[in-house]
């Protein structure tokens, strides 16, 4: 389920939600996107880019046209499905993005299925937004922040980009990142 934690920098947990209303609420003054979308198409496994486009055409056309997004990609990643040589480069990209940075564009994506956490390091406070099915987060250009897909990766989520190079991560060697919970403990039951 979607879910908003606030953290002080130091990882004290200090607030958190569910609702998806309060989520937005509290985030839109701080520049961050968060809205849903309905994420009912009916996906086979095997739905490469261009099924998962289409399927979300009118959205995606919508959100481009708004916000000036030239080029859409589909990143998809599912427990298991990968030989040992795949598993390695899923760990090292899990590895790399679990490091803060920002990037010179905005950082958009919508959930078609599954889920990742983004963590937005925004003044003193760590919000770590975990998106799922029906999604969209948009994080302004230049917003400190890591992501974790968790350690068995199953999501599928559309991108939008304004640029081929805007993606590119500067980051900032702040080791903050390890002070805060990652997704699968943010998920994990309490005792």
């Amino acid at each position: 389920m979607t879910m908003l934690r606030v953290f002080a920098e130091d990882g004290r947990p200090l607030s958190q939600t569910r609702d998806q209303s309060e989520i937005a609420r509290r985030l839109a003054p701080l520049g961050i996107r968060f809205e849903q979308w309905a994420a009912a198409a009916r996906l086979s496994s095997t739905a490469g880019q261009d099924e998962v486009l289409e399927a979300y055409r009118a959205d995606v056309d919508r959100l481009s046209a708004e916000n000036g997004y030239r080029l859409v990609d589909v990143v998809r990643m599912h427990p298991g499905e990968a030989d040992a040589s795949r598993e390695a480069e899923i760990a090292q990209a899990r590895e790399k993005f679990l490091s803060e940075h920002a990037h010179a564009e905005d950082e958009v994506r919508f959930f078609v299925e599954g889920r990742g956490c983004f963590y937005l390091h925004l003044d003193d406070r760590v919000y770590a937004v975990v998106c799922e099915a029906g999604d969209l987060l948009g994080v302004p250009a230049g917003t400190r922040h890591w992501f974790d897909m968790g350690r068995a990766p199953h999501f599928c989520a559309i991108r939008f980009f304004q640029e081929e190079d805007g993606w590119l991560a500067e980051f900032t060697g702040n080791p903050i990142a390890t002070r805060i919970p990652y997704l699968d403990e943010l998920l994990a039951p309490v005792p």
